[in-house]
This record gives structure tokens, sequence and C-alpha cells, in this order.
């Protein structure tokens, strides 16, 4: 049980369509990602999904049961919130607890599911605290603990991490991804970082401007995006674009050209693109002449941004550590790994 479909769903606010006729499958028991920048439909999906907002034009179906005008209660979904709305006079075991309560459990049977979910979450010393005494953290567990407790057929996440700091968001990642294995249940789950999307998604949904660009798993869609979108949109640093050169263009712009398609003459091709990791930067005198603009050295890896003449921005290289000796305005020269390259044609569609 949890299979999700959307069929021709839209939105319309006013006179503004917002979601543009979305086609979704969502598996039995997967844990898909809706990723995309700000505005571009994602969230407004979900809460669709969650019977939060009205669907303009379409079906949306809950386990093969058209769920439109289902109230949100019968959905069989449960919404995790950015904001963790927690009640701060309950503890948590009674925010916990608190649906099943509205929904006439009996106090034995409630306390029990509170408890198996607070051991699944690892809170149970924290039942008694009140939110104010929790960390960002565990405030977070305790919003899906409240979800686990309804014992939904889908679970669905609206940025549940984004007031975190950085190293917690890593560890909530990892208990995310063990609690999806562990229950098994449907998650469909919303951010507009791109590396919570590769590394939490069995599969991808990329949106943009109300529709979803690319569907699949993150490294089908890192590896063979299908338009400079979505190529553009995952990974970081971002993928290096380059435009074919115009008649007359300095010879650096053209030799990196000739590397990224080879040949070079196919027309078809308006732009190439090559992710930092394949762009190898060296010395010795070997290559496309480049100057770098910007060296920051991370520890395990240094990034480069380079520029090359006749380009109108910065490249992007991601070189192993032990180059910390590279400066701002060094002359280096680059080398493409071969057969790395993405070639687009003049509309941004993946040739190939």
């Amino acid at each position: 049980m949890g299979q999700v479909t959307l069929k021709g769903v839209r939105k319309r606010f006013g006179e503004v369509d917002v979601i543009q006729g979305v086609d979704l499958e969502v598996r039995e028991g997967e844990f898909l990602v809706f990723v995309g920048p700000s505005g571009c439909g994602k969230t407004t999906t979900l809460r669709m999904i969650a019977g939060l907002e009205s669907i303009t034009q379409g079906d949306l179906l809950i386990d093969g049961v058209r769920s439109n005008d289902v109230h949100p209660a019968q959905r069989g979904a449960a919404m995790v919130f950015q904001s963790y709305a927690l009640y701060p006079h309950m503890n948590v075991a009674e925010n916990m607890g608190f649906s099943l309560r509205m929904a006439g459990v009996p106090r034995q049977a409630r306390d029990e599911q509170v408890r198996k979910a607070a051991e699944i979450l690892r809170i149970e010393p924290l039942l008694s605290r009140y939110p104010k005494e929790l960390s960002g953290g565990q405030r977070q567990r305790v919003a899906i603990g409240r979800a686990i407790v309804r014992k939904p057929r889908v679970f669905l996440f609206d940025e549940p991490l984004s007031n975190l700091d950085a190293a917690l968001r890593v560890d909530m990642r990892v208990e995310l991804r063990r609690l999806h294995q562990e229950l098994g249940t449907t998650m469909i789950y919303v951010t507009h970082d791109q590396v919570e999307a590769m590394t939490l998604g069995d599969r991808i949904a990329v949106f943009n401007q109300g529709r979803i660009e690319q569907l699949g798993a993150p490294l089908e869609l890192y590896q063979r995006p299908a338009n400079e979108f979505v190529a553009s949109f995952l990974g970081a640093p971002k993928i290096n674009l380059v435009d074919r050169p115009v008649e007359g263009a300095p010879a650096p712009h053209r030799a990196l050209w000739r590397a990224l398609c080879e040949s070079g003459d196919n027309l078809n091709v308006q732009r190439a693109g090559l992710r930092p990791e394949h762009l190898g930067v060296a010395e010795d005198g070997a290559g496309i002449e480049a100057r770098i603009v910007l060296a920051e050295h991370l520890g395990d890896a240094s990034l480069l941004h380079l520029q090359v003449e006749g380009l109108k921005g910065l490249l992007n290289a991601k070189v192993s550590s032990g180059h910390e000796h590279w400066q701002s305005g060094q002359k280096v020269w680059l080398r493409p790994a071969t057969g790395c390259a993405l070639a687009f044609d003049g509309r941004g569609a993946l040739l190939g």
C-alpha cells in the first residue's frame, strides 16, 4: 500500500497556472524526492497530495482510489512540516499521541504506539520533555514521530531539515534513510537542496516552472540529464557549460570546444557541458591555457574557478588534495576528460 498517482494535475491561483499538468506515478514503498528552485511547484504538488490544496484539474489516486475530494485525514497520508508545528504546552509524548487521542484511540493503545515510535526514532528519554527543552534535531524527530504513530500509507516531508545546521542535516539524512528502510513506507520528500535529493531519493523528480523536467534515479539524472536545466541544477559545484564558439573566437575557446566535442563539427551541438570533476588541471604547459581567478582549498579537494579567453563565465574544476599551492592569478592548462562531455542542442535538450 502507498501508491500515489497524479494524472494531468494542474493548480491555478487566479489566472496563474502554478502546476501545469503533472503526470507522476509514485511506487509503493519508494523514497521519491521533489527537487527544484523556489517557486517551481514542488511544495504545491505535495500539498495537493496531502489535501491541503485543492486540485484545479486532473486526478489524484492513492492506492487506485480517486482522492481529489477525500478529506485530508482520510487519505492515509501524514505530513511533516518544515516548522515542526509542535504544541508548546504538550510534552513529547502528548504531541506524538495527539492525533490518536483526537481519533478516540484508548489511552493504553495510544501510549504503546507512542512508545514504539519513540523507540524507532531513539527519543525514548525525551518523552516527558517539552518542545522548548529540545534541540532542533530533537524537535524534528518528534514531528516525524507524530506522523509515524498514525501508521500512514504515505509520508509527506516538506523541507524538514532546512532549519537545521549543516552537520545536523547530515545526521538527519542518515536517520531518514534508516527510517525508510525500517518502515518500508512510501515517502515523498520536498527539498531545494540537490545534495539531499541525491543522497536520499530512490528516484528524483526535478521540477521547473510547474512541470517535471525529468524523473529518474539520482545517478541517471546526474550522468544523463534530459536538458541544461537538470544538468545545471544537480551537482555541486555546478556543471560547466560552454557555448559553441563563433567565427573568429579566441584560440583557447575554440580548443576547449574541440576537446569537449571531439571533432567539434556537429552543427546540432550548440552547448557542451562538463562536470568539474572531469576537468583536469596541470602546470606543465600541455592543454588549454587558463588562469585561476579563485582557488578554494577544502581539505579533501580544491575547487578552482578558471578563466579561459573567449568564455563569458568561469569554469569550475574540482581536483584532489595535494594542490594547495595553486593561487589566484596563476596560469594553468586544462585537460578535459575524454568522453565525459554532454552535448545540448539550441533548445537546451540533451543530444546523443
